[in-house]
């Protein structure tokens, strides 16, 4: 029987790496996403089909539910890649911008799973929701980090809830943690450092000079490929882990074994530097 998935933010980056890698192993997938040019140029490929899809809006999210559930009866897996990226100071953020950010990455992916636990119910054992976090997840949150971080610490909460809560049918919840990958949302991140830093009254200076670390740091992104390979995994193995940290940054990572005074120190040390 035809394995099926439906996935968000299958139209580009990571989504898109994982979305081709199943289709190419005779998965019929579901490749959700908002960017309709995008989602054009999936349309013909073999095993693949393009839904619309806006996870900011209860209506869209619905809409692709009838539009999957039209043609499959069941799901064997949820995943939700759909997210964005945005930096600068808790104490300077527009609140649109931070609201955004945490109705796709958090929010989105609440209803995503939400709409379309009804397919994947149907499936038992062998249906699966993975829910993508990032290193950010686990890594206390670095200065002008917050927004994503709020964001992607939400997804861990969420993803642990969630996974006790279906654990009485039998139905895995897997948590994502990716490091830095090569797709678009990092190459853009130096872009949001330079913006946020235009915008600064109180950080200008400092923006910048995280912009190029992380500019430098993201040289070393890993190719969207190997974490589409990591998921595969976790759809197909028996049992599958809670979580998987897939090649996190060893830099950012240290920091977590020092004390959080130390640490606290660092960065500060770093923000007053010149």
């Amino acid at each position: 029987m035809t394995k099926t998935a439906f996935v968000t933010g299958a139209a580009g980056g990571l989504g898109f790496a994982l979305t081709r890698l199943l289709a190419d192993r005779g998965w019929q997938v579901y490749a959700g996403d908002s960017d309709q040019r995008a989602l054009d140029g999936l349309s013909g490929q073999h095993n693949i089909t393009p839904v619309n899809i806006d996870v900011t809006n209860a209506d869209s999210v619905q809409q692709a539910f009838n539009i999957v559930s039209a043609q499959i009866e069941q799901l064997d897996a949820v995943v939700n890649f759909a997210g964005i990226l945005r930096v600068g100071a808790l104490i300077e953020i527009d609140e649109d911008t931070l609201q955004r950010l945490l109705d796709i990455n958090l929010m989105g992916t609440y209803r995503v799973n939400k709409t379309f636990f009804p397919l994947i119910k149907q499936t038992g054992r062998q249906g699966r929701i993975v829910n993508i976090s990032s290193e950010t997840g686990w890594h206390t949150a670095s200065p002008f980090n917050g927004p994503y971080a709020m964001s992607k610490y939400g997804i861990e909460a969420y993803s642990d809830a969630l996974r006790r809560e279906l654990s009485i049918f039998n139905i895995p919840v897997v948590c994502i943690q990716p490091g830095p990958f090569k797709t678009s949302l990092v190459a853009n991140t130096v872009d949001g450092f330079q913006q946020a830093a235009s915008q600064s009254e109180r950080y200008s200076s400092q923006l910048m000079k995280f912009g190029e670390m992380v500019d430098e740091a993201n040289k070393k992104a890993q190719s969207p490929d190997v974490l589409a390979q990591v998921i595969y995994k976790a759809l197909t193995t028996k049992n599958p882990k809670h979580r998987y940290s897939v090649k996190a940054d060893p830099g950012r990572s240290f920091l977590e074994w020092l004390p959080m005074s130390v640490g606290d120190g660092l960065f500060r040390k770093l923000l007053s530097s010149r």
